[in-house]
């Protein structure tokens, strides 16, 4: 029986804390910040959890986690 495999891309953009929620950076940071106000760049700061609407998905794509 062959081993299941970590999405690659789940493995680098999500983290399972100890308590079985997801930890993520948010999106909209990355480029055409000029348009953006400081106050919605300032909020964007940080980490955030993911969606409990999501956390099925990425848990799927993560078995090992």
């Amino acid at each position: 029986m062959p081993k299941m495999k970590t999405k690659s891309s789940a493995k680098k953009r999500f983290r399972v804390r100890p308590g079985g929620t997801v930890k993520c950076g948010h999106a909209f940071k990355r480029h055409i910040l000029t348009k953006k106000t400081t106050k919605s760049k300032r909020q964007l700061r940080g980490i955030t959890n993911v969606n409990a609407h999501d956390v099925v998905s990425v848990m799927r794509m993560m078995p090992n986690a």
